[in-house]
Order: C-alpha cells, then structure tokens, then sequence
C-alpha cells in the first residue's frame, strides 16, 4: 500500500471515530464521503423575519453546512480532496467564498491531510469569516421584497446577514475593508461551480430553519439525564416531557397518567404543569403522544368547545338533539343553526320573535331584580329593552315580597305554606293544613300532646314554649286554656 493510500485510509478512519453517522458517512464505491457541519451559535442567536411585522426567534441551530469529498489518489502527496460544499440558508456567493478560504488552507498544507482542518475552519471559524451575526435577516420567500432581491442579486437565498451590517458606519467601513481584500462574488460567472444551493430560493425559508432548530434541540434533549419530579426516577430525555414555557421535566410514565385522569374528568384546560403555581401548558403535540386516539380525540374536541366557549360571536344551537356551534352576526339577536336550521333568540336562546320582548321563564325571574339593580345604567337599559319595563318592575315588585317573606315568615314543615308570627307561644299552626309544628326548630308536633316537645329533657326547644312571649300574653294563653 502506497504512503497516500495509507494516508487516506487513517484519515477516513479517524473521521469516521471522532463524528456519528449523521455527521459522516463514507461512501462505499470510493474513497470519499459526506460530512454535514453544524456550525457553533452564540448564545442567545437570533433570526428575524423583516416584512409587514417584524418577528424575532431565538435559534441554537441552523441546518448544516454539506462537504461531499473524494480523495485522489495522489492525495496528500500531491493533490487536494475534489470537493462540493451546499447549504440551504447561505449564499451560493458566501459558500463560493468558504470554498476559495478551503483552497488557501490547501496551499498551506499541502502535503499533509486537510480534511479535518478543513471541518473545523468551517464548524468554528465560517459564521466570523462571512461576517455572519445575530440577528440574521430572514425574507421570507414569495414576498414582494424576496422576489425584487432575487433580480438584483440572483447568488442570494432568501435569507441575509445582520441587518446591524447595514445600519452603522463602523460596519460599513469593515465591509469595504473585506471588499478590498475579498471582492464580492455578484455575478453567476464568479461564482464556485463547488458551491451548491439546496433550496429553492422562491420557497420560504423560516419553517425549515424553524424545524430544524426543534429537532437538533429534541435530540440533545434525548440525550440527556433528568430527574422526575413526580416519581423521582432519574430517565433518559426520550423517555421524558418538557413543557417549552417552564422547562420543568417529568417523565412520560408519571404524565400519561395526569393526562389521561384529567382528559377523563374534561378538564383539558388543566393540562398544566404540576409544579405548583406553575402555569405552563402541555402543547397538543405532546398530548397526542402520551394518549390514545380515543382519548385524544375526546380532549381536541373538548379544547375547541372551551375555545369557542371564549369567543364573542359563538353560541350554540338551544335544541338540546342538535347543539352545532353558530356564529353570530354583529348587532343581531338572531342565530340559524347551519345543521338544523333553526331559528332562534341568541338572548333567552327560544325561538326567534323579531322585535317582541324576551320570555323569561318563571325560576329566571326571581333572580332578574339583583340582577338589574346591580347592572349599570347601560346595562339597566339593555335589560328594559330585552325583557320589556313591565316585566322588570314585576321581578323587583317579587323579588322584594321574597326578601319580605324570607324576612319575616317561616315555611310549614308538612306543605310549604309562608306562616307569620305575629305573637303567642311557639306552638304554630299551619292555616293551610292544620299542621301542629314549633316555629324554633319548625319539628312536627303530636296533635294528642303538642306541648310535649316544649316539656321534653332532651327536646331543642326545651322550656323555650313562650320564649319572646311577655307575661301578660303567657297568662291570657293559659286563660284561655282554662276556657
């Protein structure tokens, strides 16, 4: 075996020790392979998307930089790795650049094997060597501004370095700096037939960088040790649930049974954090992961009621066979049922009467007079033309003589007849039945002995027979006992 096959084959051993599967894979036909680089953010990087409303999102990964290689067969000796370099989100202009800074790293050490320098120039060194910072300007694809930059400059994507680049003189004299040393690739002809663009720049861009971050972020999650706060069992990430809002960690064992006791109960607004005070929300993905689709179909269909439970202009269907959601029109009163086709009152839910004042049922109208005299002026209008003045002033006319009776009056123990004491001895009779019972504890009394109850030991209203009685009204009882 010759000195560069030897080389070579260290090398491709030594990558293939040092990265994953999904970093590197070597190809089986030949000596080459595919390394995808993920280069290292600061912390706290940002994308921003630039349009009508301007909208930030933290990142911690961007999709990976792809440097498919082979190796010659004079290689190191003589020759440099054949090599392409592709991306999504970085210009075929900057990628153009990164491949003439892989040359220059070629030339400097020629002779010795490259790739390895070459991997970590660009993990660690790509992002200062493009003057790439945060926030990243994202356009996103199909806008007005995304296609206009397309016809001036046909070598970008749909995504750009830190507005900050543009917005202070300080970049502005580092750019023409970097001009001077670098000129800028504008031109398809200048451009590295190396330099691969994997997207289309007409398709927008910010979902695939947004669900790349979230997968590269659940697999370091996975990776890693957690503490159950419930059961306290220290488990891998993929056997765990993280709410996004808190962070707080449990194990999916511990919040399956949460979910499904609470999804039972109907409580789906419930599907909180257990820590307590803690406010944060299982997101619907993570339900439907921890439940069954039976249970999961019964808490979607029990968060959109709650949700348009909420919502202003929702009510639902009075027939009790139907119950359809309808909306309702601004300014109206009038709901059609788009299953049914029922007509109906939105504000005592009956059938629809035009101009006609509301019926409001009997039980209803004992509790309209609190209601209207707590209401503001507005509101006291409101109820008048609703349910018409007559019937205000008759639910506060009994709405009074109820308070005056509960006031005042005791029910009969036997038929519910409203009986006043107007004065004599606790020993009542009812005007309607004829019932013998004691106005202190409203018990039933023997028609034979009624005055027992008063006479017993162990009787809550022993001795208390004239009790609030004055003697002149005690001695005319017994006068007329005699009598």
């Amino acid at each position: 075996m010759s000195e560069d096959k030897e080389a070579q084959e260290d090398e491709l051993l030594a990558l293939a020790s040092i990265y994953d599967e999904e970093e590197f894979r070597q190809a089986e036909s030949a000596q080459g392979g595919e390394i995808q680089l993920c280069l290292e953010l600061p912390p706290d990087f940002k994308v921003v998307v630039k349009g009508e409303k301007q909208s930030e999102y933290n990142v911690c990964f961007l999709p990976p930089l792809v440097l498919n290689f082979e190796l010659p067969a004079d290689y190191p000796s003589t020759s440099s790795p054949i090599f392409t370099l592709s991306s999504k989100w970085v210009t075929r202009a900057q990628m153009s650049s990164l491949c003439r800074r892989l040359d220059e790293l070629w030339e400097e050490n020629q002779g010795c094997v490259i790739l390895f320098t070459w991997i970590q120039f660009l993990k660690e060194e790509a992002l200062d060597f493009l003057c790439i910072q945060s926030p990243l300007e994202v356009i996103r694809g199909g806008s007005k501004a995304g296609c206009e930059r397309r016809k001036t400059d046909p070598a970008a994507t749909a995504l750009t370095s830190g507005s900050h680049s543009e917005n202070t003189e300080e970049k502005k004299s580092e750019n023409v700096k970097k001009e001077k040393s670098e000129p800028r690739l504008s031109s398809p002809s200048q451009l590295d037939p190396r330099a691969v663009l994997l997207m289309d720049p007409r398709a927008d861009l910010l979902p695939q960088l947004l669900d790349f971050d979230e997968a590269q972020r659940q697999r370091v999650f996975d990776s890693k040790v957690f503490c159950c706060g419930i059961c306290f069992v220290e488990k891998l990430g993929s056997s765990c649930l993280c709410f996004k809002e808190c962070q707080h960690v449990y194990c999916k064992a511990c919040m399956t049974e949460y979910f499904q006791i609470q999804i039972r109960d109907g409580n789906v607004q419930c599907l909180n954090c257990p820590e307590p005070k803690c406010t944060s929300l299982a997101t619907p993905l993570q339900v439907k992961q921890l439940v069954d689709e039976e249970l999961f179909a019964r808490y979607d269909r029990l968060l959109l009621q709650s949700s348009l439970d909420l919502m202003a202009d929702v009510v639902y269907c009075p027939r009790q066979s139907c119950g359809t959601a309808v909306m309702v029109e601004p300014d109206t009163t009038m709901g059609i049922c788009s299953a049914c086709q029922y007509a109906f009152c939105t504000l005592c839910k009956l059938g629809y009467h035009g101009l006609s004042n509301c019926k409001i049922p009997a039980d209803e109208l004992r509790n309209l007079r609190d209601e209207y005299l707590s209401a503001t002026s507005e509101g006291k209008k409101f109820m008048e033309q609703r349910f018409g003045k007559r019937v205000i002033q008759k639910a506060v006319e009994e709405s009074f003589s109820r308070d005056w009776l509960n006031e005042n009056c005791k029910c009969c123990p036997r038929c519910g007849t409203n009986i006043q004491k107007v004065d004599g001895c606790n020993k009542m009779t009812c005007t309607s039945c004829r019932q013998y019972f004691c106005w202190l504890c409203l018990g039933l009394l023997s028609r034979v002995n009624p005055y027992s109850h008063f006479n017993n030991p162990h009787s809550p209203c022993y001795n208390q027979l004239f009790q609030g009685v004055d003697l002149d009204e005690e001695d005319a009882f017994w006068s007329d006992e005699e009598d």
